[in-house]
C-alpha cells in the first residue's frame, strides 16, 4: 500500500520535470510517512517542503501541482493540504480489503521485501569465551543477533550468521588450570583452589569425565605445582579471608607452572578437553534456542595462518606501530582512543586486540558489504579502537556497524537474582528455557531496545494471563485455530472467493482498526531491519493482537450470513498468517492449541 502511494508520487514528480515545473535531474523520491490521526489521512508525505527550493516555488504551491499531476489510484479516495505543504492520502476501503487477498495469497512471504537484495550482510554475536556455559546475559545477545539477522533476510539481505570462538588467550589458560586442578583433587591431591580459578561445578564435571578415560596421566604433586607462585588469598581451615595476595598474579604463575611441568603436549590435551567439552555444550544450547551459525570461527586459526602477524606488519609500514618497553604499540590515539594499545607484549605474545583487529581485516576481505558485531554494552569503548585499526590499514570502517546490548536482569519472586561467573554463581540460559520456555525467553529478550537494560520477570513470563505479552499474542493466533475448528464442528463451509467478493462487508469500527493494523506489518518489518530493532516488531505484534482479542470479543466470527461469515474468516485468517509470520522472524512458535 505504502509502495502505491510512492509509485503515484514518482509518476507526479516525472511529470511535473516533463512540464517544465521542476528541472531536470530533479530527486524524485517519496518520502511517505503514516499519519498519528487518520483525520488527516492515512498518509502524508512532505515531498514539497523538501522539493520547494528546487522548484523555486512555496511549499503549499508546489503541494498543490504535485497533487494535481497525481494519476487516478482506485485506493486513493482524496488527497488534501495541510499546513505549509503537506500532501494527506486518504484510502478507500477496497485498499485495506486489498490487503487481506495478499496476505492470505502470499502466505508466509507476505512482508518480505527486496530492498537489500543483492548485498551480503554478515552477523557475528553471542561469541562468549568458551570457559562455562551460557548464562542469562549471553542469552540476550544469541535472541537479538538471531532476530536481527532475521529481519535482514526478510528485507532481502544475504545474512551469514557467524560465532568468533576465543579458543586462544589468558582466559582459556586460566580454565585449563582450573580443570586440571580439579581433575589432581578428584585423584585425591590436596590443595588450595585459586580465588581467580573457574570454579563452577562444571569444572569437576570435565575433570571427572578426563579421569574416567585417562586414569592417572595426568597426576603430579600439588605441591610443585604451586611452589614459588605469589600468595593466593589466605584463608583459615573454616574459609574465613585472613589476608589478600596478587589473585592475577598467583593463577598466571600456575599457568606457567601447569606448562612446564606437563609439556606442551599434555597441556594442549587438557587446553582442548575443557575448551571442546564447553564449546560443544554451547553449539547444543544455542541450536536448543533456535540460533544456527554458518561459520564458527577460531581465534586461534588466526595466529596459525600468520594473520594477526601480518596485520601487525601493514600497521607497521603504515607508521601506525611503534615500540616501547619491549612491547609493540599501536597508535589507537590517533582514532579519538584515550591511550595507544598493545598488540604484542614483551614477552612476545599477541593481545586480544591484535586478534581482533586481524579478525575484522579477514572479514571485510571476504566481501561482506556490512558487517554486525553484536557486543555487550560494557564493551563500547572498544569500538573506535577497533575502527581506528581498520581505518588505518585502509579499510572503510563505516561498513563495520557495533550494536551494543545491555544486560539482562533476572528476577524471581520480586528478588534480583545474583551472578558472578568466575564463581559458578549465575543462571544458565538453559536453565532459563527450562524454566519459562522459548517462545518466552527468545520474545522476552527483544522486547527492549538492545541498549536499555531488561528486567526479566520470571513470574510474568510464566504467567497465562494477557499481561504476558507472548502469550497473549500466542493465544490470538490460536483462537483463530479454534475458530477453523468451531467451524467445522457447526458444520458450515468456507469459501475464500466469496468472502473476498464481499469484504466491503467489513464495515464495523473494530474491523476497521484490525485492517489497519494488518496493513502495517510490511512498513514494520522494513523499519525494524534497516534499524536493528526487533523490539518494533515485538511491540506491534502485541498491538495487532490486542486488536484481534477486542474485535473477537465484540463480534461473532461464525455469522449465520454466509457472506459475512466468509469475509470474516478471511480477516481472521489474514490475522493469524500475519501473527504467524512476525513470531517466527522472532524466533517465536505459533501454536495452534493453548
Amino acid at each position: 500500500m505504502k509502495t502505491h502511494l510512492q509509485t503515484l508520487i514518482i509518476q507526479a514528480l516525472q511529470s511535473l520535470i516533463q512540464n517544465g515545473v521542476l528541472p531536470e535531474g530533479t530527486p524524485t523520491g517519496a518520502p511517505l510517512e503514516r499519519t498519528r490521526d487518520r483525520d488527516h489521512g492515512d498518509f502524508a508525505s512532505a515531498i514539497a517542503l523538501t522539493l520547494a527550493k528546487i522548484a523555486r516555488r512555496k511549499p503549499r504551491d508546489l503541494a498543490e501541482q504535485i497533487q494535481a499531476a497525481l494519476p487516478p489510484s482506485d485506493y486513493v479516495a482524496k488527497v488534501e493540504i495541510a499546513g505549509p505543504g503537506f500532501i494527506n492520502f486518504f484510502l478507500t476501503p477496497i485498499a485495506y480489503h486489498n490487503v487481506i487477498q495478499e496476505i492470505i495469497e502470499q502466505g508466509d512471504a507476505f512482508g518480505r521485501g527486496q530492498i537489500g537484495a543483492g548485498r551480503r550482510v554478515q552477523v557475528e554475536f553471542v561469541s562468549a569465551n568458551p570457559t562455562g556455559p551460557l548464562h542469562v546475559g549471553h542469552g540476550r545477545g544469541a535472541a537479538y543477533g538471531a532476530t536481527v539477522a532475521n529481519l535482514l533476510e526478510a528485507v532481502g539481505y544475504q545474512v551469514e550468521r557467524e560465532y568468533y570462538v576465543n579458543d586462544a588467550g589468558r582466559q582459556m589458560n586460566i580454565l585449563a588450570v582450573s580443570v586440571w586442578l580439579r581433575y589432581l583433587e578428584h585423584c585425591g591431591e590436596r590443595l588450595q583452589f585459586p580465588s581467580n580459578g573457574y570454579r563452577g561445578d562444571y569444572v569437576r564435571a570435565i575433570a571427572a569425565r578426563i579421569y574416567a578415560e585417562q586414569g592417572g596421566a595426568y597426576v603430579l604433586p600439588a605441591a610443585r605445582i604451586f611452589q614459588g607462585a605469589p600468595p593466593d588469598e589466605i584463608r583459615d581451615e573454616a574459609g574465613n579471608l585472613l589476608s589478600e595476595g596478587d589473585k592475577e598474579a598467583h593463577i598466571d604463575a600456575l599457568v606457567e607452572r601447569a606448562q612446564t611441568l606437563l609439556g606442551e603436549r599434555r597441556y594442549r590435551a587438557l587446553f582442548d578437553w575443557g575448551l571442546k567439552t564447553i564449546l560443544s555444550d554451547i553449539r547444543d544450547d544455542l541450536q536448543d534456542f533456535g540460533v544456527v551459525y554458518a561459520k564458527w570461527y577460531s581465534e586461534r586459526s588466526l595466529e596459525q595462518s600468520g594473520a594477526v602477524n601480518n596485520m601487525i606488519e601493514r600497521l607497521r609500514a603504515a607508521d601506525y606501530i611503534y615500540e616501547q618497553d619491549g612491547a609493540l604499540w599501536f597508535r589507537s590515539t590517533a582514532f579519538g582512543d584515550d591511550k595507544d594499545r598493545v598488540v604484542r607484549r614483551e614477552n612476545g605474545q599477541t593481545t586480544y586486540f591484535a586478534s581482533d583487529i586481524a579478525y575484522h581485516l579477514e572479514k571485510f576481505e571476504r566481501g561482506f558489504d556490512q558487517v554486525i558485531d553484536i557486543w555487550g554494552a560494557d564493551h563500547h569503548g572498544y569500538i573506535p579502537r577497533v575502527k581506528g585499526a581498520l581505518q588505518a590499514l585502509g579499510e572503510n570502517p563505516d561498513r563495520l556497524a557495533v550494536l551494543l546490548v545491555q544486560f539482562a536482569i533476572l528476577y524471581q519472586n520480586g528478588e534480583r537474582v545474583q551472578m558472578t561467573t568466575r564463581a559458578g554463581k549465575f543462571v544458565t540460559l538453559r536453565e532459563l528455557r527450562q524454566e519459562v520456555g522459548n517462545d518466552a525467553a527468545r520474545f522476552f529478550y527483544v522486547m527492549r531496545k538492545s541498549e536499555q537494560h531488561l528486567d526479566f520477570d520470571l513470574d510474568l513470563a510464566k504467567s497465562q494471563s494477557k499481561d504476558n505479552p507472548v502469550y497473549y499474542i500466542q493465544y490470538a493466533h490460536a483462537r483463530v485455530c479454534s475458530v477453523l475448528r468451531q467451524l467445522c464442528e457447526k458444520g458450515f463451509s468456507r469459501d475464500e472467493s466469496r468472502g473476498n467478493a464481499h469484504l466491503a462487508l467489513l464495515v464495523e469500527p473494530h474491523e476497521d482498526s484490525l485492517l489497519v493494523a494488518l496493513s502495517r506489518y510490511p512498513e514494520v518489518v522494513e523499519t525494524a531491519a534497516l534499524n536493528h530493532e526487533p523490539h518494533q516488531l515485538a511491540h506491534y505484534l502485541r498491538e495487532l493482537a490486542n486488536a484481534f482479542h477486542t474485535y473477537y470479543n465484540e463480534h461473532r466470527v461464525l455469522v449465520s450470513d454466509e457472506a459475512l461469515r466468509d469475509a470474516r474468516l478471511n480477516l481472521s485468517l489474514a490475522t493469524r498468517q500475519v501473527i504467524k509470520n512476525g513470531l517466527t522472524l522472532l524466533g517465536v512458535s505459533a501454536p495452534e492449541v493453548m
